[in-house]
């Protein structure tokens, strides 16, 4: 997946959280429904991140960015800021 492509796709996740939100308040989903596709969401994002984290730091270090690979979401969650 190229840099385009991962922010595409993080925009399209964050669209969707505040659309989401907003069904909540209407009263469309339940807080539990919001919750866990949250979490999803949150999750998704984070592997994007990440990626284009990964991506910029081999094309700086003179690597190629396509060897970039997304990470399994238990190990991009357990990440320490």
């Amino acid at each position: 997946m190229r840099d385009d492509e991962i922010l595409t796709r993080i925009s399209a996740l964050v669209t969707e959280e505040h659309e989401l939100r907003d069904r909540l308040s209407a009263g469309q989903v339940t807080s539990d429904q919001e919750h866990a596709r949250i979490k999803e969401l949150e999750t998704a994002l984070d592997q994007c991140w990440d990626l284009l984290r990964q991506r910029r730091a081999r094309r700086s270090a003179g690597d190629d960015p396509d060897g970039a690979a997304a990470r399994p979401a238990g190990e991009v969650e357990n990440y320490r800021q």
